[in-house]
C-alpha cells in the first residue's frame, strides 16, 4: 500500500485510480478513511484520475498522539499533491470540506478548483454542542454509542432500514475501528478550532459549494454561509443526508463531473 511519510514521520496512506483525464483529490470527512469515496471513485475513474487519502489519525494512516488540527491535515494533503504531480480538482466533504478551505487559502497551488461539500467555516452553538458531546462519548469509552449516533446523523431513514444489519456490525466493530479513542476524540475536538469564515473571500479559484437537503449534521445554513463568503462560488443542491456521497455516489459524481467540465472550458 502506498504511504507518504510526513515531516514528523507520520505515515499517510493514499491511493490513486484511473489512467486518463483530470486529477481529482477526494478528501473524506471526520471518519478520515478514503474508502468513504469508493462509490464515487467507481463512478469517476473511467474519465478522471481520483486520488484518495486517509487522514492522519484515521483509516490506514498512522495514529500519532497528536496534536491534531485541520491545518496539519491540509499540509499532509498538500505534500501528497506535490508528490503526485498536481494540481488537482479538490473535493472535500464535511471535515474534508474544512481541509479544502484550508488548502484553497494556505496552499492554493494544490487546486485547479475546490468543491466544499456539507461543511462549515465557523462553528455555531449547535455545532459546538453536538461535537463536544460526540468527543465526550469517545473520551468516556462509549464507542458503540458514538457509532450509533453517527449512523443516525449521517444517513436517511430509508438507508438505516435497508442496511440495518451492516450498520449494526459497524457498531460492534467501533471500539477497534475507532481506537485509540483518545486520538479519535482529539480529532473531533479539532473541528471546533476551524474558523476561516472571514478569510474565504480571498479564495480565487472556482468553488462549488454542495448542500444536501436532509443534512442534520452540518445543516444547509452552514454551507450557505460558505457560499456567501466566497465571491463567484456556485451552489449545488443535492438530495440526501450528511453521508450523501457514500449513499448516493452516482448523484455526487455527476455533480462533480458537471462542475469540472464547466470550469475546464
Amino acid at each position: 500500500m502506498p504511504f507518504h511519510i510526513a515531516r514528523d514521520g507520520c505515515r499517510i496512506h493514499y491511493e490513486s485510480f484511473g489512467d486518463r483525464g483530470p486529477q481529482i483529490m477526494l478528501i473524506p470527512g471526520l471518519g478520515g478513511d478514503g474508502r468513504f469515496w469508493t462509490g464515487v471513485v467507481d463512478e469517476l475513474r473511467s474519465d478522471f484520475r481520483p486520488t484518495v487519502v486517509d487522514h492522519r489519525g484515521a483509516g490506514r494512516s498512522d495514529r500519532p498522539d497528536g496534536p491534531y488540527s485541520i491545518g496539519q491535515i491540509a499540509a499532509d494533503f498538500a505534500e501528497i499533491a506535490a508528490l503526485s504531480g498536481g494540481p488537482f480538482h479538490v473535493v472535500g466533504h464535511s471535515t474534508g470540506g474544512a481541509v479544502a478551505q484550508t488548502l484553497a487559502l494556505d496552499h492554493p497551488g494544490v487546486g485547479l478548483s475546490f468543491t466544499i461539500s456539507s461543511s462549515w467555516a465557523r462553528s455555531d452553538e449547535r455545532f459546538r454542542t453536538l461535537f463536544l458531546a460526540r468527543a465526550e462519548l469517545l473520551e468516556r469509552g462509549l464507542a458503540e454509542a458514538y457509532q450509533r449516533l453517527t449512523h443516525v446523523f449521517g444517513h436517511e431513514d430509508s438507508y438505516l432500514e435497508e442496511h440495518a444489519q451492516r450498520l449494526e456490525a459497524a457498531v460492534e466493530a467501533a471500539p477497534a475501528a475507532l481506537a485509540p479513542l483518545d486520538v479519535a476524540a482529539r480529532r473531533v475536538r479539532m473541528l471546533l478550532d476551524h474558523d476561516r469564515l472571514n478569510d474565504l473571500h480571498r479564495i480565487d479559484r472556482p468553488v462549488n459549494v454542495i448542500v444536501a437537503n436532509s443534512d442534520i449534521l452540518t445543516p444547509p445554513a452552514l454551507s450557505s454561509a460558505i457560499a456567501e463568503a466566497i465571491p463567484g462560488s456556485i451552489t449545488t443542491r443535492l438530495t440526501g443526508a450528511h453521508f450523501h456521497p457514500k449513499d448516493r455516489p452516482a448523484q455526487f459524481a455527476a455533480s462533480i463531473r458537471r462542475f469540472i467540465e464547466e470550469v475546464s472550458q
